[in-house]
């Protein structure tokens, strides 16, 4: 008999809705302080806390988008202007865009990838967290996520570094249903 549980029928419901699908309203303090309790339940060894978030909302979001046009033009000058357009417009759509940071601790004896590992399972229990409380969500990364400019100028620390952007807001449309891969494709008995 295959269990059921509402935990596991909402897992089985996520889906990420594309960020320029993303509109207002987005969680007021309350819900996002709620989804953030939830976020951080994560295994965590060390109980090191390698993750914090930074806010990403209002007049903000287009502050961020033209400082991500710029130090694309700096990267790339003959960049496309179709990819200046874009990073541009990045944060634009979804009312709330948080960027999950992860504070690695080196020469620990947790290593680095088990703390950057924690903020990813942070990123991912965002999203679930966001789609319980009636938002949709997307987890983005791509090159601002791990230029040491875009860094800098989110204030982040040498140890630090984005894990993700979450953008959250109210979806405009039903996300589409994907076809997922069959478990039993991916498992398999390891025998001595």
């Amino acid at each position: 008999m295959t269990p059921s549980h509402p935990a596991l029928e909402l897992l089985d419901r996520r889906r990420s809705v594309p960020a320029l699908q993303l509109g207002e309203p987005g969680p007021d303090e309350a819900t996002l302080l709620r989804m953030l309790a939830s976020a951080v339940r994560v295994p965590d060894h060390g109980r090191l806390v390698p993750f914090r978030f930074l806010r990403i909302q209002g007049p903000a979001r287009a502050a961020l988008g033209r400082f991500m046009a710029e130090r694309l033009l700096q990267r790339d000058p003959q960049a496309p202007p179709s990819q200046v357009e874009k990073a541009l417009h990045r944060f634009a759509s979804a009312p709330l865009v948080l960027a999950v940071v992860a504070r690695l601790q080196a020469g620990h004896k947790v290593p680095e990838q088990e703390q950057l590992l924690t903020a990813g399972c942070v990123c991912f229990a965002l999203l679930q967290a966001a789609q319980a409380c009636g938002f949709g969500a997307q987890w983005l990364t791509g090159w601002m996520a791990y230029d040491r400019e875009v860094a800098r100028h989110l204030g982040l620390a040498g140890n630090e570094q984005v894990v993700g952007f979450i953008h959250i807001g109210t979806p405009r449309q039903q996300a589409p249903e994907r076809e997922r891969p069959d478990p039993r494709q991916l498992l398999t008995d390891w025998t001595p």
